[in-house]
Parts: C-alpha cells; structure tokens; sequence
C-alpha cells in the first residue's frame, strides 16, 4: 500500500509554531514515549540541520533530519520517524529514499552516514547502507553506524 506525499526540506527556523510542533510531538512520541527511552530528543542539533517532511496535505506523515558535512563526520541521516497511524504503507522506505536525494543533491558524490538501531539493519543495508561499526547503546538501544557510498 502507498500513499500520496509531498515533500518538504527546510531549517528550523522556518517552521512555523505549528508545523515544529508537530514535528517534534512525533519524535518525542516515537523516540521517548514508543521506546520507552527517556532522553533529551530536544538536543540542540535541530538548528544547524535541515528537516525532511513527508505530509499528506498538512498531516505529518514522517520525517528525518538532515546533517550537513563536518570535520567529523560526512552528511548524515538521523531521526527518522514515521507516524504510528501511517506505519504499513512502505513510509520509512520512501522517507529514506526522499532523504537520500536530497542529501545527494546538496553533497554530490559523498558518503552518507546513519546511526541505525540494530534491528533495523537489513531494511538500511536494502537502501545500500553497509555497516561500519560493532555494534554500540545509545540511549539503550543497540545501534551500529552504517554508511552509504557516495
């Protein structure tokens, strides 16, 4: 099953009051409430990213953030959620693909790094992220670091 989208990329500060609130009740809903891991969604790095945002008219579908490159690290793909009323419908796969693009068509020809839950390896190894890390916690959660040739 399918569903119909649009995307939308842009910088915090461009949300309005409504639209981030919705963002953020997600991640806190899927990230703190669903996984029951109490830890600060809200960590600072909101600002300097770009948001990517599947929505069915003004629903919030799903969304991820978006890194740019640093010293550190190449682009990365971090907090990617789908909405528990639309999970089922192949979101997480057309949220990492819409992800994917926009993230080569900012930084063409690199890499791209995710902290993926371990669980989850085989759904990031079929978008061609391999992994490059033993396996860590986050938060308590198993995670690996999985990268994505440019």
């Amino acid at each position: 099953m399918s569903v119909a989208y649009t995307v939308d990329v842009r910088r915090l500060d461009a949300f309005s009051a409504v639209d981030l609130y919705a963002m953020l009740k997600l991640r806190v809903d899927v990230f703190v409430v669903e996984q029951h891991c109490p830890y600060s969604e809200l960590d600072g790095n909101d600002i300097d990213c770009l948001h990517l945002r599947l929505l069915d008219g003004e629903e919030l579908l799903a969304c991820a953030r978006l890194w740019r490159p640093t010293p550190k690290h190449q682009p990365r793909i971090g907090r990617v959620a789908v909405s528990p009323n639309h999970r089922g419908k192949r979101l997480g796969e057309a949220l990492m693909r819409e992800a994917i693009a926009e993230v080569e068509k900012r930084y063409p020809g690199e890499p791209i790094e995710i902290s993926a839950q371990s669980h989850l390896q085989k759904f990031y190894g079929s978008l061609g992220f391999e992994v490059i890390s033993e396996e860590y916690l986050e938060d308590g959660i198993p995670h690996m670091d999985m990268l994505r040739k440019g």
